[in-house]
């Protein structure tokens, strides 16, 4: 279900905004499991984008942005 009302290029205008950049995510793994890392963005693909956590390469979709499921704390 879509939270908040971000469009697909406004949420990859962003990300490319802070590529490269350590940011703080929070990042809701289901089952009230909901994580907070320090992340670096690392690279953006038409669908998905990578980020790096403690030298952990993690995906994740725009989608995931769009409805909630990643929210980026601080930018």
């Amino acid at each position: 279900m879509k939270r908040n009302h971000l469009d697909l290029q406004s949420v990859k205008n962003k990300l490319n905004e802070l590529k490269g950049k350590s940011v703080e995510m929070s990042i809701n793994r289901g089952r009230k499991k909901i994580d907070v890392v320090n992340a670096t963005i690392k690279d953006l693909y038409p669908s998905v984008f990578t980020i790096t956590t403690n030298g952990n390469l993690q995906t994740f979709s725009y989608f995931d942005i769009m409805c909630g499921n990643v929210v980026i704390i601080n930018e």
